[in-house]
């Protein structure tokens, strides 16, 4: 019996309400994003199927978690 090791959560995007109607144009972009880099990397470096899912998840992350620190301050409540 083989065990599973659970998938890390992907992370929401949250930007400030006075970016709120850009939220899907920006996780559209982010997902393209994700896509070209993991899978020229696949491709070019000859990744695994799970190198590449957990290539995917790491930028996907790292991305998120990025845009929501540096848009956190922009908002009216902070100013």
């Amino acid at each position: 019996m083989s065990s599973r090791i659970p998938k890390p959560a992907l992370h929401g995007l949250e930007l400030p309400p006075e970016f709120e109607d850009l939220t899907g144009v920006v996780r559209n972009d982010l997902k393209v994003l994700v896509s070209i880099l993991a899978d020229r990397a696949t491709e070019r470096l000859l990744l695994s199927r799970r190198q590449s899912q957990q290539l995917r998840r790491s930028l996907w992350n790292s991305l998120t978690d990025t845009l929501n620190r540096e848009m956190a301050p922009l908002t009216a409540d902070r100013r």
